[in-house]
């Protein structure tokens, strides 16, 4: 069974999927990345080539792949739970964990992230804080239906959340 870490950008599902796969003895995968190395370019470079249903084509493909591993914990794109498709083969093998921050504290993350530019490009024509207002309010029922935990991520390390969502993990295995 597989671990899959949902939530918008820069809700920390890559360092906690990192940690947390150390933890379990799991493989670790980032799905955005594994898109771009299938791709051969950014996802900024992809979309602006060749449009977002070109990644989230590209996103189904790398998550039904996934989801044919096992002992796995993946950092999946914020978008992924879009798909009703993505979310049916997470949910066949593995529990899907939502990583929840304030619209502030993701809009610091990404001004932070070296990684912005490269693989977060702009979802709507909005400002970055009334993007993800946005988009977050889009999204949040989505999230909330797919997940079959949430954790919260504001201000809290790392290690808290990674261990957080391992004893939650464990007690969903023993049921």
């Amino acid at each position: 069974m597989n671990l899959y870490l949902i939530g918008y950008r820069c809700t920390g599902k890559t360092t906690v999927g990192m940690v947390l796969a150390d933890r379990l003895g799991f493989a670790f995968i980032d799905t955005d990345d594994e898109v771009m190395r299938r791709a051969g370019m950014s996802v900024s470079d992809m979309v602006a080539r060749r449009g977002w249903p070109f990644f989230r084509e590209m996103e189904k493909k790398v998550i039904r792949d996934i989801s044919g591993r096992k002992d796995l914990v993946a950092a999946t794109g914020g978008g992924a739970v879009l798909a009703d498709q993505n979310v049916r083969e997470m949910k066949g093998n593995g529990r899907l964990f939502w990583l929840k921050a304030s619209p502030a504290t993701i809009r610091n993350r990404m001004a932070l992230d070296r990684k912005t530019g490269e693989s977060r490009p702009g979802l709507t024509e909005r400002g970055a804080l009334a993007e993800i207002v946005t988009v977050l309010s889009e999204r949040r029922s989505i999230y909330q239906k797919a997940a079959h935990q949430t954790v919260e991520t504001d201000g809290r390390t790392i290690e808290a959340i990674a261990a957080e969502i391992g004893r939650k993990w464990e007690n969903m295995r023993h049921v």
